[in-house]
């Protein structure tokens, strides 16, 4: 009792507080930072000391302010590394704050120090450059900044922060503009924040506010990244508690129902029918308050490494456990473990003295005689034939048991169906890495291949560190190779869209991509000029769907292109359009530097391709790889937690087999000795009591897998919508006829496995003993 009140209470914390802390993570942080509700940028010329943005602070409506802080836009570049042309670092909001403490948006620090002098700089950490780390030097313009921290705001009130005096240095000729930060008294809704922000702007002189953020937007980008953990931990969390109730139900019971003869004794001795029911709670209500309190210890711990995986997904800081969920949970617990005692020792007291002393002789049902002698009959040996009948003599038990191991292989088969439905979304949902081998025209200047020419000298003809490669020379060394299948090229760049805010990045593609494996969640490829493919976010954000048509424009110049096709693509946050480089060649768009993909001849080993090809294109100034699968934190992230539920719920399950095992061969002990009497051997008995539950585990197999199946299919779509895509159902249909074949196995396995101790203890026991016992 003790032990299976600690693993279930300890898998219901885990899961019931990773789904509170799936559920507003940047609501937790927002609240700990004490975040802005509205971000305001007013504009530089209105006041150059920023008295009269301050005197906003007493708008109606705000509850507190910070400010002003004087701000300013530039694009900082990595120093000591060179840029290849077409590719520009973004735009960066770099505010001059002296203290990262505050009434408002108190920014957590999450490495170094804060900056204290001029020339020192403190990025936010979801916006620092590639390769910025603490220590490094960033240059804009004559202007050096050495890094010194990383720190998070929830509210993303700036993407770096310097000292208020290095502003003079950074802004140049131009005025520096103002920033406040405010909290509202009332912003829960989109209504309320733009009341508190039409009281700022009436409190201010026309035109000086030029922006203004509200948080809610913040937040929604946020729980995208939340979103998609959410269905699943639902699912495992309800799992779990249902799994935990009834397994502690089954061990509660069972314990009392074992003590039926002993409730006997005390209805002889006076007992009244409360008191016996009174009596059997409080008796088991002392293990299982030790093994809720064990269960939420081992629960928050091994919440902390999972925690900390998600925080970092999410871009939060760490979280434990809530309170409430380490209160309630052993709580709830505890009143399945009242409620399970007291059920059945109150029906057991109410029953007539001699009747209950009559139970305390364990012997089989009439029914279960009769299933004995008729499967006595086929042609099996007689151990098999007994642990076939076994379960019919305690038909109420079988189905206990039953539903524990019905529900461990359901989680099994939810947590197959999710890992292998987050593999295939891994590599379907992106569409770049089609070919076999991945060509850039772009070398890494900081990582040069041993024995490329120039790489160490920069001899003659050698080209420049991080310079691209001319695309034909490139394209032609890759045709020229033996062992070359196909190939395509594909460049990025940034296009206006008609009718969306900001436009879309926009990757086009040269060559034949009939070979490329892109997954289609709709429509088909596209293959004739003028056509496109895209993403479902794109398709929700412009309106459109499959055959409509969208305007794309460059510098005035456009194009019009149809939709063919909702591809599946989890880059670019989803918004990437894919069309042919003829049908947006009048864009005149500025590429960025080319990569190609190429596919290689049967029989060719893409390995080896590459290196081939490597050094084939290293003279030019590119460089080739195998191509490999995206890393994602946030799939990592959760198939750790789904190893470590699964694995907590196949426990349970196990503990509920082991209970109803021990209670079996309890009551049959006396038969077990006539049997043993009679020459049955030790493995004989094993092998009776482990076809017994394996005949269980195989019916609770059968119905637990295609719960697991319907589950599955029911979580992934909801995962898909919760992140603005649409899951292909080639990636949800990964359920094949041999692998279902298996998982249902999965059901004998654990009813096998939390059998096997007290089949062994049975098989040990003495022949005299077992007889004694009786």
């Amino acid at each position: 009792m003790v032990l299976t009140t600690l693993l279930s209470v300890a898998s219901a914390v885990l899961a019931v507080g990773l789904l509170v802390a799936s559920g507003a993570p940047f609501d937790r942080a927002f609240s700990q930072q004490r975040g802005a509700h509205l971000t305001v940028r007013f504009a530089g010329w209105a006041d150059s000391e920023g008295a009269w943005p301050a005197a906003t602070a007493h708008a109606p409506g705000v509850a507190a302010a910070a400010g002003p802080f004087a701000l300013v836009s530039v694009r900082l570049r990595t120093d000591g590394t060179t840029t290849p042309p077409g590719f520009e670092p973004p735009p960066l909001t770099v505010v001059g704050r002296a203290s990262a403490a505050g009434p408002v948006d108190a920014v957590t620090l999450v490495e170094g120090r804060w900056a204290e002098a001029a020339g020192e700089v403190v990025l936010e950490r979801g916006s620092r450059p590639p390769g910025a780390d603490v220590g490094d030097r960033l240059t804009t313009g004559s202007v050096v900044l050495t890094v010194v921290g990383v720190a998070g705001s929830a509210g993303e009130s700036a993407d770096a922060w310097v000292v208020p005096a290095q502003l003079t240095a950074l802004a140049g000729e131009r005025p520096a503009a103002f920033q406040m930060l405010y909290r509202l008294t009332a912003a829960d809704t989109r209504a309320e924040v733009e009341a508190g922000r039409g009281a700022i702007v009436a409190a201010a002189p026309a035109g000086a506010v030029v922006g203004a953020r509200s948080f809610l937007d913040v937040r929604e980008t946020a729980q995208e990244n939340t979103a998609a953990f959410v269905p699943f931990v639902t699912a495992f969390a309800l799992l779990g508690l249902a799994m935990s109730v009834l397994v502690i139900g089954i061990v509660v019971s069972g314990a009392v129902g074992a003590a039926t003869r002993r409730i006997g004794i005390l209805k002889a001795l006076g007992f009244t029918p409360f008191q016996v029911g009174r009596a059997y709670v409080a008796q088991a209500l002392i293990p299982g308050s030790a093994g809720a309190l064990l269960g939420v210890a081992l629960g928050n711990v091994l919440a902390v490494p999972l925690m900390a995986e998600v925080a970092e997904t999410y871009g939060t800081t760490a979280v434990l456990i809530p309170l409430r969920v380490d209160i309630a949970v052993p709580a709830a617990a505890l009143a399945v473990v009242a409620g399970a005692a007291f059920g059945p020792a109150l029906r057991a007291a109410r029953m007539p003295t001699a009747a209950v002393l009559r139970l305390g002789a364990s012997a089989a049902g009439g029914r279960g005689l009769r299933i004995r002698g008729l499967l006595g009959r086929l042609p099996l040996p007689r151990p098999v034939t007994l642990g076939l009948a076994a379960p019919f003599a305690r038909p109420a038990r079988a189905a206990s048991t039953a539903a524990a191991v019905a529900f461990g292989a359901l989680a099994v088969t939810f947590a197959v169906g999710l890992g292998s439905t987050l593999v295939a979304v891994k590599t379907d949902g992106d569409p770049d890495k089609g070919g076999d081998v991945t060509v850039r025209t772009v070398a890494r200047p900081d990582d040069p291949a041993p024995g490329r020419p120039g790489a160490e000298d920069g001899g003659p003809g050698a080209p420049l560190p991080g310079r691209p490669a001319d695309p034909a020379a490139v394209a032609a060394a890759i045709a020229a190779l033996p062992g070359t299948a196909s190939v395509y090229r594909t460049a990025q760049t940034q296009v206006e869209v008609a009718g969306l805010k900001g436009g879309a990045p926009l990757v086009a593609y040269e060559g034949s991509t009939a070979g490329s494996p892109h997954t289609m969640v709709s429509g088909r490829w596209f293959e004739a000029a003028g056509e496109a493919v895209a993403p479902t976010r794109f398709l929700r954000a412009t309106g459109t769907r499959v055959g409509d048509t969208v305007t794309l424009s460059e510098q005035g110049r456009t194009v019009r292109v149809r939709i063919v096709g909702e591809v599946f693509d989890l880059g670019g946050d989803g918004m990437t359009l894919r069309s042919a480089a003829a049908s947006v060649a009048a864009l005149r768009s500025p590429f960025m530097p080319a990569d190609f993909a190429v596919t290689v001849a049967p029989g060719t080993d893409p390995a080896d391709h590459a290196e081939r090809l490597d050094a084939a294109v290293a003279p030019l100034g590119a460089e080739a790889a195998v191509t490999e699968a995206g890393r994602s934190s946030v799939i990592r992230a959760m198939q750790a937690l789904i190893a470590m539920l699964t694995l907590m719920l196949v426990v349970v399950a196990c503990l509920g087999v082991l209970n109803t095992v021990v209670l079996d061969t309890r009551d049959r002990v006396r038969d077990l000795g006539v049997y043993k009497a009679l020459g049955m051997t030790p493995r004989q008995t094993v092998a009776q009591v482990l076809t017994s539950v394996g005949t269980i585990g195989l019916v609770a197999g059968a119905v637990g897998v295609p719960l697991g199946v319907a589950l599955h299919r029911q979580v992934m779509p909801a995962m898909g919508s919760a992140v603005g895509t649409t899951i292909p159902p080639a990636d949800i249909d990964v359920y094949g006829a041999p692998l279902l074949a298996l998982l249902v196995t999965a059901g004998v396995v654990i009813a096998t496995a939390g059998a096997l101790f007290p089949a062994g203890r049975a098989a040990r026991a003495a022949t005299a003993r077992a007889l004694r016992a009786e």
